[in-house]
């Protein structure tokens, strides 16, 4: 008999859900379903209509989700969202046999390895190491991190809240912006910037201190306006959303070099989350790699280091299913 698998990538501003059959080891999608995850009180009422959708004859046997916060001891309360669950319980509420969680990085990590080259936009070709470290980053709600080891025979995925790390400035425009968040926030991470409602951070920052010479008039936007401020500089050609784009590009390079550094991570930088695939553009102009390479006497190993944009948007969904599927061989 063929065997169901439910796989998830559940985060801040939205959630996905894909039921899969397994046949002789291959998985065929047979529902997927988009949520906006504001719209309900838990990820349980999500997964309800989700089933519900699927009907009675396909009740999964494994399940597998992504999701936008730390693990631990298979329990999960999502960094932007208020909602907290544990494979336990849903195990127990919808009578799924077997029922894992992972962090959203960690699952993206995972499926690295199997991405065609299709799917990755080239910044800097490099000179790709085998079986060495990679790390994998992405701005989008927040911002998320996984490091990928080689061990044994295969990649595994470390998860991180590297995304948490305090933010540091390198030239005096940076540092006048860290100022101004300390102001606001206190501790300034790296999501204070690298995220939606980081660049719009940089862009209300820009506005007040140097946007009387770009455009006479203010925009007022909402918390997370990153959507908003990419359209300004690509469809309008805004020129303080023109300027935010760019400065969020360069402490974006600038921080992935940082991670590359810490994990001398020859094997490749993967820059997936939501947010890169839309401005690749502004990615691909030069401000993000000469930031990526601006690391003293190591700049010249930096120019070694392969550097890709993850332009699939399902890349969580695929390493959620991949886990899925080893969590059922392993449960027979």
């Amino acid at each position: 008999m063929n065997k169901k698998l439910i796989c998830g990538d559940i985060g801040g501003t939205k959630t996905l859900l894909q039921l899969v059959e397994i046949t002789d080891d291959n998985g065929q999608e047979r529902l997927i379903r988009h949520y906006r995850s504001a719209d309900f009180t838990s990820f349980s009422e999500i997964l309800r209509d989700f089933l519900s959708q699927a009907g009675a004859s396909n009740r999964p046997h494994a399940a597998c989700f992504a999701v936008a916060g730390p693990i631990t001891g298979q329990q999960v309360a999502l960094t932007n969202l208020s909602w907290q669950f544990s494979s336990a319980s849903l195990s127990a509420e919808f009578s799924i046999p077997a029922v894992k969680l992972l962090n959203d990085f960690e699952a993206i990590a995972l499926a690295i390895e199997h991405v065609p080259s299709s799917d990755l936009l080239t910044l800097q070709a490099g000179q790709a190491h085998p079986q060495t470290t990679r790390v994998v980053l992405g701005a989008g709600t927040g911002m998320g991190v996984a490091w990928l080891a080689w061990l044994h025979d295969r990649y595994h995925a470390l998860p991180t809240e590297a995304g948490h790390m305090d933010f540091a400035p390198v030239d005096p425009l940076q540092i006048k912006l860290l100022e101004s968040l300390q102001h606001r926030f206190g501790h300034v991470s790296v999501e204070r910037l690298l995220s939606g409602s980081g660049l719009t951070n940089i862009f209300k920052f820009l506005q007040q201190n140097d946007g009387g010479d770009f455009h006479p008039v203010p925009v007022e936007l909402e918390e997370d306006s990153g959507a908003a401020i990419t359209s300004l500089a690509l469809m309008q050609h805004h020129p303080v959303a023109i300027q935010s784009l760019e400065l969020f590009a360069a402490i974006y390079g600038a921080y992935a070099g940082n991670l590359a550094l810490a994990g001398l991570c020859r094997g490749g930088v993967y820059v997936a989350g939501g947010i890169a695939p839309k401005i690749a553009d502004v990615l691909c102009s030069g401000g993000f790699i000469k930031a990526f390479c601006a690391k003293g006497r190591f700049s010249a190993l930096m120019h070694e280091i392969p550097v890709h944009i993850v332009t699939n948007p399902q890349i969580g969904l695929l390493g959620a299913q991949q886990e899925a599927q080893r969590l059922l061989n392993r449960s027979g």
